[in-house]
């Protein structure tokens, strides 16, 4: 082999024409503008429907929200209300079911407390033992024990003074 090949011999008679195309080819050309634009008017109008859609939105959702909440706070009041009047009556019940409270209603119908004592009656037979007596209003026991005694101490015996008159029927200083 020889050191010059024939392809080098003929590499720079092709290098410059090869260059030459390929510049040719990568030049840029101005591209004649054409004067058809888009029209604007659709595409403003639809951005301006979708804008104005979602302001009024956002209205009409800050308006409900601001009922509900309105509509809260008064199912709040109303539940305080009615846990206090709950509350009332269930003190109310408690007072109404007071032991003191029903034997005072008893006793106001004429019911009393036996003191005597008190038969018993056998189901499966029917028979009665023990003594039974009918109540009466003597038998009855004090609903409310009576309130401590006052002592001594606290009722003295009143000091009497005796105040002789005057000659000029004036009273004179006690002595």
């Amino acid at each position: 082999m020889s050191s010059t090949s024939p392809l080098r011999n003929r590499l720079p008679y092709v290098a410059p024409r090869l260059a030459q195309a390929a510049l040719e080819r990568a030049r840029l050309t101005v591209v004649p503008r054409r004067r058809s634009r888009a029209p604007r008017v659709p595409f403003v109008t639809f951005v301006s429907l979708i804008l104005l859609g979602g302001v009024i939105g956002l209205l009409m959702f800050n308006t409900s929200m601001q009922q509900a909440s309105f509509r809260e706070t008064a199912l709040q009041k109303q539940a305080t209300d009615l846990g206090a009047q709950q509350e009332a009556l269930e003190m109310d019940l408690q007072a109404l079911n007071d032991p003191a409270h029903v034997a005072a209603a008893a006793e106001r119908l004429g019911m009393v407390m036996p003191t005597t004592g008190a038969g018993v009656l056998h189901l499966g037979s029917g028979k009665i033992s023990g003594d039974p007596q009918p109540a009466s209003g003597e038998d009855r026991l004090p609903l409310e024990p009576p309130g401590p005694e006052r002592p001594a101490a606290l009722d003295p015996t009143p000091v009497k003074v005796k105040v002789k008159a005057g000659a000029d029927g004036a009273p004179a200083t006690p002595q």
